[in-house]
């Protein structure tokens, strides 16, 4: 099953929010084989958020690009290591082929093994000096066959390994200098030795080929230590003895760690520059999961449908690693190029919510109340209640018929309520208020932005204009275009005001009322896409 993300455009407006919230639930009713979630990528506006507080139903989740993350390639272990366990089972775990294993300390993460850290481990034995091993009594049993004639004090203890096959006198002067720590002792039924080792209270004995039983005459009444009868002969007990230490003891201390929402090439370049086979991915503090070299073969793809746009410089960031699936719009067509034949849906109707409630219909998919309100604030925010010269016939029909599902007697109280909630200039972040629904383009050379709010009343415009010049300016600059403008429309009166970033010797070519330096009166212009961008574009084709 395939995660599939429904997006609209950058600083979406209400139309691109609604048509991913509703197209998303047409797409889950219909594809059961896959999920389909809508997102945007941008902030809500102040209009958007409150309708969807309105009508109760929560808004797409933002994302900041659609780039392949960590999260796509996270692995898990079936089967994991408790801290304290064997190197034994650590060892058994990788003769299945595991990159690495993870190790967990009462159930949660503590550490990731590969088989490079058992390497150090035997490597180590090779060092030239005498290695002291941490060994841990109850681990004994897990990796010998035996049992316990006697347990110790201590449950764990920091030992060498010392063998009583030696000449008595010979094994004494050895015995005693591996005082520090005390040695474990592997040995036979040899009553001198180990009456020798009980007087020094080292840790732990382990006798070796006692068919029959201890035949000595040995009191273990008075030694604090351990004593374990192993089955096995003495080499093998000492070969096994190794590797009952805790895996514990082969862990680095602080090892690096990624999180989830990492880039794919950044994490990849940051674990093949570094010793380890895999790194642990969290998320934040929250342990998902590990990486290994063998997770960056390939870069999965996000799989992305675009509604409400079609071109790549209004959409969400990433969107030329993505796959992309499908585009359903209502604009211009300025296609990104794909690899391979997708499905488009581009109708020139008022609203892409006009569009997605047609597909309902087409496919017979029930639209629930709530649905049916999220259109409708689509349809009804992209045309202006309809009075937009975007709205079509189909608009109409699609706003009725949505009207009844949702038990409105009419669309006027519901489109009155809903421009009620960001209707003013006052107190809003001029910045924040440009931004909010504001789409860049590129043509005839030039780079361009073009922003739009709308308001119930034009009365206070120049009380805020200088603020809003001085931010036009900033959002031009910062998005590095030639031009912004920010179109202010009257969704009552049915007129805009149109204000400029500065447009040098293009702005007397524009065929609007010049009020005052970069101010202009829009009688009649509710639409960006349909009326103010083509006479944009007719002055640049003319220029």
């Amino acid at each position: 099953m395939a995660e599939i993300l429904i997006v609209g455009h950058r600083n979406p407006d209400m139309d691109s929010v609604c048509s991913a919230y509703a197209y998303a639930y047409l797409k889950n009713s219909q594809d059961k084989a896959n999920t389909y979630v809508p997102v945007r990528c941008g902030n809500l506006n102040d209009s958007t958020k409150a309708q969807f507080e309105r009508i109760a139903v929560t808004p797409p989740k933002f994302i900041r690009d659609v780039r392949c993350r960590l999260a796509t390639v996270v692995r898990t272990n079936e089967q994991s290591l408790d801290y304290l366990d064997p190197v034994y089972n650590l060892v058994s775990l990788f003769n299945r082929n595991p990159s690495v294993v993870s190790v967990v300390d009462n159930g949660s993460y503590c550490g990731l093994l590969s088989i490079d850290e058992v390497n150090k481990f035997f490597l180590r034995e090779n060092s030239g000096k005498r290695p002291i091993y941490h060994f841990v009594v109850n681990n004994i049993p897990k990796v010998l066959h035996g049992e316990f004639l006697k347990r110790g004090e201590m449950d764990e203890f920091d030992s060498p390994l010392i063998v009583g096959a030696m000449r008595y006198t010979v094994f004494c002067s050895h015995l005693d200098a591996l005082d520090n720590p005390k040695p474990l002792l592997v040995v036979g039924d040899r009553e001198d030795h180990i009456k020798r080792a009980i007087a020094k209270q080292i840790p732990c004995i382990i006798l070796t080929g006692l068919d029959t039983g201890l035949t000595s005459s040995v009191d273990f009444s008075q030694y604090k230590g351990t004593v374990f009868i192993s089955e096995e002969d003495t080499s093998e007990t000492l070969r096994l003895l190794r590797l009952s230490i805790p895996i514990r003891c082969l862990m680095d201390e602080n090892p690096p760690a990624l999180q989830d929402d990492q880039l794919f090439d950044e994490a990849k370049t940051i674990l093949s520059s570094s010793h380890f086979r895999g790194m642990p991915v969290f998320h934040e503090k929250t342990w998902m999961g590990f990486v290994t070299r063998r997770c960056f073969l390939e870069k999965p793809k996000t799989k992305v449908i675009l509604v409400d746009h079609n071109e790549k410089e209004q959409s969400v960031p990433g969107i030329e690693e993505a796959e992309l699936i499908e585009i359903i719009d209502h604009h211009r067509m300025g296609t990104i190029k794909t690899p391979n034949p997708i499905y488009i849906l581009c109708d020139p109707l008022g609203s892409t919510c006009t569009i997605v409630y047609h597909l309902f219909v087409r496919q017979a998919i029930p639209i629930p109340v709530s649905i049916a309100k999220v259109l409708l604030s689509g349809i009804v925010s992209d045309t202006v209640m309809l009075k937009s010269p975007t709205t079509t016939a189909e608009d109409r029909v699609a706003v009725d018929a949505l009207c009844k599902i949702a038990g409105l007697e009419n669309v006027e109280q519901f489109g009155n309520e809903m421009f009620s909630s960001g209707t003013s200039l006052e107190g809003k972040d001029p910045r924040k208020l440009i931004e909010s629904d504001f789409k860049q383009y590129s043509e005839k050379q030039k780079r361009f932005g073009i922003g739009q709010c709308e308001v119930t009343t034009l009365s206070n415009v120049d009380e805020f204009k200088d603020s809003l010049f001085e931010s036009l300016a900033a959002v031009r600059h910062d998005n590095n275009l030639d031009f912004a403008l920010f179109l202010i429309t009257d969704v009552i009166h049915e007129n805009s005001v149109l204000l400029s970033s500065g447009l040098g010797f293009y702005e007397p070519k524009l065929a609007y009322t010049q009020e005052s330096p970069h101010k202009f009166l829009l009688p009649g212009v509710l639409s960006r896409k349909k009326q103010l961008l083509p006479e944009v574009l007719r002055v640049l084709e003319e220029l």
